[in-house]
């Protein structure tokens, strides 16, 4: 976000594909060096590692075509469904189980998320309809990610490394279909050396952002991973009330916004105190 401000660079795709190429080299070389472990390409790698890779293209773009449609506040609220959906997602393909005060909080973001967004007077379906979407592939990405980490499947580094391997190329292709790869070679601050040096920093810094959400997924659920990413936003949501000029107050709004950030809060408070271990179904150990 920091090098879109300072030098209005244009293609957020193609520093996504920068990103990815800092991810395979990475941890290519890390493999050869005998630091990190992960399987050998065979043909069994794109059946054990499908559809995270449909899953990040929808995500990568829904993404894109939500956050210029809507207000900053809106954005951060309607992103909030992402939270209930990755709960729903956990329960019917991982079979865990959550204690009723999880839930509880998470309905408490829900019930928020439905009041500000009913009482958003900018309302723009197409906007809602990209962020809705976004909110599904997220989910459904941080669930098949923990599913695929299990080091009897790919294991964290080969979910990382072979995600990549197979979504750089049609990442490419949409970059240039869009115009964006474009854009970024004719872009004129490539001499520019801090612009290059921040570049490459936010592609590493960019491996190090998935690798941590892999991680937090690989030690806790994908749901607790989720709920962090968002808790994250809350000062978003209340700087964006007061910059930006886009944000149209009213009481059911703000409402919402505050209903909605207590559940988020209140599920890091069970998290902290233990409470957000999921309980296994009663035949497995």
């Amino acid at each position: 976000k920091y090098l879109f401000m300072l030098f209005s660079f244009p293609s957020p795709m193609f520093l996504g594909i920068g990103q990815m190429a800092a991810t395979i080299l990475i941890l290519y070389v890390s493999k050869l060096n005998k630091i990190v472990h992960f399987p050998d390409f065979d043909k069994s790698i794109p059946v054990k590692l499908f559809p995270l890779p449909l899953i990040y293209v929808g995500n990568h773009i829904s993404g894109l075509s939500s956050t210029s449609k809507l207000s900053l506040p809106m954005f951060t609220v309607l992103r909030k469904f992402t939270i209930p959906l990755t709960l729903l997602l956990e329960i019917i393909i991982l079979g865990k189980r959550y204690p009723l005060s999880i839930i509880v909080s998470v309905f408490a973001i829900i019930l928020g998320a439905f009041i500000a967004a009913g009482s958003d007077l900018s309302f723009n379906l197409e906007g809602y309809t990209f962020v809705l979407l976004n909110d599904i592939f997220t989910a459904a990405n941080g669930v098949y990610t923990k599913q695929k980490i299990d080091p009897k499947e790919l294991g964290k580094y080969g979910v990382l490394f072979y995600n990549a391997c197979f979504m750089v190329v049609p990442t490419v292709i949409i970059s240039f279909s869009t115009g964006d790869f474009q854009q970024a070679t004719h872009f004129q601050q490539w001499t520019n050396f801090l612009f290059v040096f921040q570049f490459i920093l936010s592609c590493l810094l960019g491996f190090l952002l998935m690798y941590s959400t892999v991680l937090c997924s690989y030690y806790n659920s994908a749901l607790t991973t989720t709920v962090v990413g968002a808790i994250k936003n809350i000062s978003i949501a209340y700087i964006g009330m007061l910059i930006g000029g886009d944000y149209i107050f009213s009481v059911l709004n703000f409402i919402g916004l505050n209903i909605c950030m207590a559940g988020g809060l209140r599920y890091s408070f069970l998290t902290l105190r233990g409470n957000s271990k999921p309980t296994q179904p009663e035949d497995e150990e």
